[in-house]
């Protein structure tokens, strides 16, 4: 895919494992895609495995790796809050090489995953725990909840795990402070 080609030929770090995992994920089957500004490997439209790089590592990210077996314990949850995916990290391309054939092992689970139709059980907004500095903004300004509430269940998630972020009550109160236009606006955090 054109769009693949052009990523890989920008980007700085992890070209010669990228173009090992892309040909990975090509001999397993999977349909090639690009989103999120990434490489995506589908299974009859259903998103299967993504690669991406960072700093320290490259990754094969999981879709819904919660879901996959890992009897290796090799598949990483990249941070606390991501409650489906899960991703399978490298430092150098003989990593990988010698990792191909259980690679192939994850990502073929990984399509049976989705033969199977199963679902992740995510957790819904009413769980997540709002943070002291929001309950007092509302105290103060009861139209801001009504309007937090009118927002759709993915948009309260991310204001919520944008807020509770925050190590120190003063950055969660800047936070808020500074998305409460957005909010009456009923834009998400990330809305522009």
């Amino acid at each position: 895919m054109e769009k693949v080609d052009l990523y890989i030929k920008k980007i700085k770090n992890w070209k010669e494992e990228t173009k090992l995992l892309r040909e990975i994920c090509l001999d397993c089957g999977l349909t090639e895609d690009f989103k999120w500004m990434h490489p995506c490997y589908t299974f009859q439209g259903s998103n299967i495995v993504l690669i991406h790089g960072f700093k320290d590592y490259c990754a094969l990210l999981f879709h819904k790796g919660v879901l996959l077996n890992d009897a290796n314990h090799l598949l990483t949850q990249q941070t606390e809050n991501v409650q489906s995916a899960r991703q399978f990290r490298f430092t150098d391309i003989k990593e990988i090489n010698g990792f191909k054939s259980i690679i192939k092992a994850y990502i073929f689970e990984a399509i049976e995953v989705e033969k199977a139709g199963l679902e992740v059980k995510m957790k819904k907004t009413s769980e997540y725990k709002i943070p002291v500095e929001l309950k007092e903004a509302y105290q103060k300004n009861p139209d801001l909840e009504k309007a937090f509430n009118t927002l759709t269940p993915g948009r309260q998630r991310g204001y919520l795990l944008y807020f509770s972020q925050a190590k120190q009550s003063k950055t969660r109160q800047s936070r808020i402070e500074k998305c409460m236009d957005k909010i009456f606006e009923g834009k998400g955090h990330m809305d522009r």
